[in-house]
């Protein structure tokens, strides 16, 4: 078991090592001008937008948490779980729309208009989405929900006890949220910034579309329009040390902190909320609105409208099949996920070794690299592969066997596995977790064997987790972009690509049904994370 668990961490690991191969074949002149033309732009925008992006997020994500954890004001239970439907947004949907909402036929500069009196957008002057800012706006409000999520999940646990000390001792509204629930909440707080961080890494249709060049779009850039590969890798080297430190900033903010008392505060199984009233429950209701309304309702609006006034279904059939294509992906990436994750959480489970835990932690990390790393470091490998075999197919039996791998979609399908095996493994378990050891031993006692045990024992309790693990795979494998749009083959798209390819030509409008599409299925892990994260209690 621990040899073929080392042999699926060496295979999901194999793009980051082919990272590094391809990094080092790059001649002198190819790293300077990297290093003097690419990297210093693209690490300043790529800096200010994660610092912009993890201030908003920060700000938002806690914020909402706070209100609707403490406090009782009019729509609190709607707005609880409302708050977490931008997470089902993609963020180069969100950007395709509020582009669209921003324009100057859009309906904010058209109320500008009618009330100024203006003929011209030269007469007046309007913000630009298409900016640095703009794309720190469009992202911080499709991502503020991974601090919302794990700092209210955090407020549930904590109870009462420390914030009804502390008004006991006259602390204010405001004071008690930023000299007691935000020092306390620091652990969660940086767990979602460093999460919505990532995704921001790892975004490629979004910043492009809003002219911000960062550090992935010189990825994507240098590759496929200067036909630099080793340049390309080289930033993507660059580009894993910043998703490192992330990483190790996460893990350093919980290091020595321990949290007691978390149950405390619990009245009969009731978190105790204070009464808001007049002024400060209207404001405490719009605080918690506004980012659902900008981050869910000005997207889904804005392309529900496209969808009704554009839509033809005599034009259908390439969305159809741009559906299907997705389907089929996302459904043998899910299959396969939930099979290996299966055995990855399994041998954690009956092998007691430290080294197979590390090798599980070590397949499990591809979440952590941008889908375009993945790609950049999954393409050469797999096509050196394609070009071996079609040689000893030409040589020795007289026929081509063409690109078996990067021609087909198994190169996808790859991808999706080593980006979301995380979800996989982790969510397999945590099912796990939840089934006691001495189920395991009792049915070993009476003669079943390892693979017997997992078989008839725990595969039937297990059927709610490994449906949880394959759902999540297969929605995040329909959204998913950045790998997806460097790996597919000429002519083959999926709901993704198919969105992209209209808006990369500004017809945003005829994609509108494959946007909602997406939506919709994004809307399916929030509600799982809203069900797995509501407090029980």
């Amino acid at each position: 078991m621990r040899l073929l668990t080392g042999l699926i961490a060496a295979i999901l690991m194999m793009p980051v090592a082919a990272l590094a191969v391809i990094a080092f074949t790059g001649d002198i002149e190819s790293f300077r001008h990297i290093t003097q033309n690419v990297l210093p732009h693209a690490s300043l925008t790529t800096g200010y937008l994660l610092v912009g992006v993890g201030l908003f997020v920060a700000i938002c994500g806690t914020t909402t948490a706070w209100l609707v954890s403490y406090y009782d004001f009019p729509g609190r239970g709607a707005l609880e779980w409302a708050l977490m439907l931008p997470l089902a947004v993609p963020t180069y949907i969100s950007a395709y729309a509020f582009v669209e909402f921003f324009s100057f036929t859009g309906p904010l500069q058209s109320i500008v208009r009618s009330v100024g009196g203006f003929d011209s957008p030269r007469d007046y002057w309007f913000p630009e989405i298409r900016s640095l800012s703009g794309t720190i706006f469009v992202m911080g409000l499709v991502l503020y929900p991974y601090v919302y999520l794990s700092v209210r999940t955090l407020f549930h646990f904590q109870g009462n006890t420390i914030v009804d000390s502390a008004r006991t001792l006259g602390a204010s509204r405001w004071r008690l949220l930023l000299r007691i629930i935000v020092p306390t909440a620091r652990p969660a707080i940086i767990l979602g910034i460093a999460l919505a961080l990532m995704e921001t890494i790892n975004d490629i249709g979004a910043v492009e579309y809003l002219g911000t060049r960062t550090l992935t779009f010189s990825i994507f850039s240098v590759w496929l329009n200067q036909n630099d590969l080793a340049g390309a890798a080289q930033i993507a080297l660059f580009l894993l040390a910043i998703v490192i430190g992330l990483l190790l900033l996460e893990r350093a903010s919980r290091r020595g902190r321990r949290f007691h008392d978390l149950l405390a505060g619990r009245k009969s199984g009731v978190v105790v909320r204070a009464e808001l009233s007049g002024f400060s429950a209207i404001a405490a209701s719009i605080a918690c609105l506004i980012p659902v309304l900008a981050g869910f309702g000005i997207p889904v609006s804005v392309l529900g409208g496209y969808a009704l006034s554009h839509f033809r279904l005599s034009e259908a059939a390439p969305l159809v099949e741009a559906l299907m294509t997705s389907v089929l992906l996302a459904g043998i990436a899910a299959v396969l996920a939930v099979l290996i994750g299966l055995f990855l959480a399994y041998a954690v489970r009956v092998c007691a070794r430290k080294s197979v835990d590390a090798l599980v932690k070590a397949a499990s990390s591809g979440y952590a690299v941008p889908g375009t790393l993945l790609a950049l470091g999954i393409f050469l490998p797999l096509a050196m592969f394609d070009n071996f075999v079609d040689g000893i197919s030409r040589s020795m039996f007289g026929f081509s066997t063409g690109l078996m791998i990067t021609g087909s979609g198994a190169a996808i399908i790859y991808a999706y596995l080593v980006r979301f095996m995380a979800m996989a493994e982790g969510t397999l378990d945590s099912g796990f977790k939840k089934v006691s050891p001495n189920i395991d031993m009792a049915a070993r006692s009476l003669g079943s064997t390892i693979r017997g045990t997992l078989r008839f024992v725990l595969l039937p309790i297990m059927r709610p987790a490994m449906a949880a693990a394959a759902l999540l795979v297969f929605v995040e494998s329909i959204k998913e972009l950045s790998a997806t749009i460097m790996l597919r083959p000429f002519g083959v798209n999926t709901l993704a690509t198919y969105v992209y390819d209209f808006a990369s030509r500004a017809q945003v409008e005829e994609a509108a049904v494959g946007c909602l599409l997406i939506v919709a299925a994004g809307i399916i892990p929030v509600a799982i994370l809203q069900k797995a994260s509501a407090p029980k209690f």
